[in-house]
């Protein structure tokens, strides 16, 4: 069966959440998964949803965990390296074609933000193998992706308790 590519995009709340959901359901049915991420550091806010997907049995890699943007310590070029060296293992992955579901959780933010080329990222939609489910999270997906995708979805932010002031909660934001 012919795997799709999905894109969860938009400025709204739930992309993540949506990736992790189909992650979830793809394991309950004995699917086999990997969960690429992208700027993110699961270690500064505790235990997250990476425990769980682990004690289900799926493959979790992360890459250029510290964004530039917040982190000032990190360049630009030494993230473009790390994204780069995601894609790498992204290729390998596939040239593996031992997962029937790969998430590349935020890879849409390093498009944004110039740390990957929208080529560089298509050439490796090109070479995805035919029966794996691939997954591009994060806001800003280029319009190319979005023609290439099976699947967009956009999340569009109509009320957030942020724009409120009311903080991130541990177990609902993170």
């Amino acid at each position: 069966m012919k795997g799709l590519i999905h894109v969860y995009t938009g400025n709204g709340k739930g992309k993540t959440t949506a990736a992790i959901g189909l992650t979830i359901r793809a394991r309950a049915q004995n699917l086999r998964v990997c969960y690429i991420y992208f700027h993110k550091e699961p270690e500064r806010w505790g235990d997250t949803e990476h425990g769980i997907l682990a004690e289900l049995g799926v493959d979790i890699l992360g890459f250029a965990k510290k964004h530039p943007h917040f982190f000032k310590d990190v360049t630009k070029d030494e993230t473009r390296k790390e994204c780069l060296d995601g894609l790498e293992v992204i290729k390998r992955i596939f040239h593996e074609n031992k997962y029937d579901l790969l998430i590349l959780d935020e890879i849409n933010i390093s498009m944004r933000d110039g740390f990957l080329r929208e080529e560089e990222v298509l050439e490796v939609l090109e070479a995805k193998p035919e029966g794996l489910e691939l997954v591009l999270t994060g806001r800003g997906v280029p319009q190319k992706i979005i023609e290439k995708a099976d699947l967009v979805s956009e999340i569009k932010a109509i009320k957030h308790p942020y724009d409120m002031g009311i903080q991130m909660k541990k177990g609902i934001e993170y």
